[in-house]
């Protein structure tokens, strides 16, 4: 007789030895092997496609998007997650003063030489408000540290060759954004919509290099299947979608700005690889890719949810829109000014 091995003790609730649950990690990676062995399997109808001129199309698109941008991505998730075991949130508390005006462009400048991913700013953000660091503060550095990180901005000069004036309107726009929040959440913000947030911390019991390799295989994994999701979109967006449909929308000004601001929240791209993106929107001018440059890094889909769940509900709901009219006028503003 075959004894199956005990997951779980019915009357105590505790798992014997040598049983676990399964990782989020592991769990993520079962879907993509999926996906392998049926392209594999897949392979002589996938060939067949490729002889299509409009899939063609959409391949070299794809393709072309989502290898531009996987250096910077694994370039700045190492960052991040260096930054999430080595640095410590009381080191970061340190270079705050404590009045919100000064705290407020200190941190959208620390942002930018500390740099991150979306999803790692959150948590950090919320390590700042437990050590004592004025909120406004810690939002700002929440939202400039993926927006004007060096990564970032070394991505944009890739993605935009020949154009450097691409990269600074694209840090002067994130940085007044940033700015703008911080200021703006002193003035209106509730402290109780922070309850959650500043609560102490429990510290990690996990030794640094556990929390490094933990750190980057999460974001890893995370990013880079927005990536792909908004490799694919880009390239749909070039192959399928008529270009008189595009053409109207790009034309107008106004409606080019907010219609890829919106992109840029629904396709929640990671910041270290939205200019590659963008650089394949060509029928839209400079300004409206550059809205798309600095709202996506700010609020988008799946930073709402993460904010929802680290801070509150009550609090995402004043904060993301907030952030998405901060960042709307000012990139905006910047792009008549400067593009």
């Amino acid at each position: 007789m075959v004894s199956e091995l005990p997951t779980k003790n019915r009357e105590t609730g505790v798992r014997p030895p040598g049983s676990r649950r399964p990782r989020a990690a592991e769990l993520a990676l079962a879907p993509i092997a999926v996906l392998l062995i049926l392209a594999v399997l897949a392979r002589p109808q996938l060939v067949s496609l490729l002889d299509r001129p409009a899939v063609a199309n959409w391949a070299t698109v794809f393709v072309a998007v989502a290898v531009q941008a996987l250096p910077f991505l694994v370039l700045g998730v190492t960052v991040s997650a260096v930054i999430a075991a080595f640095v410590s949130p009381a080191t970061l508390s340190r270079v705050f003063p404590d009045r919100p005006v000064y705290a407020v462009p200190v941190a959208a400048l620390a942002g930018a030489a500390l740099p991150g991913c979306e999803c790692g700013s959150v948590p950090i953000a919320r390590r700042l408000m437990s050590r004592g660091v004025t909120p406004a503060a810690a939002l700002t550095f929440l939202l400039s540290a993926p927006a004007i990180n060096p990564v970032v901005l070394v991505a944009t000069a890739v993605a935009f060759p020949g154009q450097p004036e691409m990269v600074a309107a694209r840090f002067v726009a994130s940085l007044i954004a940033a700015v703008a929040v911080g200021l703006a959440w002193t003035m209106i913000g509730r402290g109780d919509l922070l309850a959650l947030a500043t609560r102490p911390a429990a510290p990690s019991r996990h030794r640094p290099i556990q929390v490094f390799m933990q750190t980057a295989q999460h974001d890893f994994l995370s990013a880079g299947g927005y990536l792909v999701i908004g490799a694919g979109a880009a390239a749909s967006l070039q192959t399928a979608v008529p270009r008189s449909v595009v053409d109207m929308f790009a034309q107008s000004p106004i409606f080019s700005v907010l219609a890829l601001a919106v992109l840029a929240v629904v396709l929640a791209l990671c910041s270290e690889a939205d200019a590659f993106v963008a650089a394949g929107l060509k029928q839209f001018s400079l300004t409206a890719r550059l809205a798309f440059l600095v709202v996506g890094p700010m609020v988008d889909v799946k930073l709402i949810a993460l904010q929802a769940g680290t801070f509150g509900r009550a609090f995402t709901l004043r904060f993301a829109p907030l952030t998405f009219v901060c960042a709307l006028g000012s990139a905006s503003l910047v792009g008549w000014w400067m593009l």
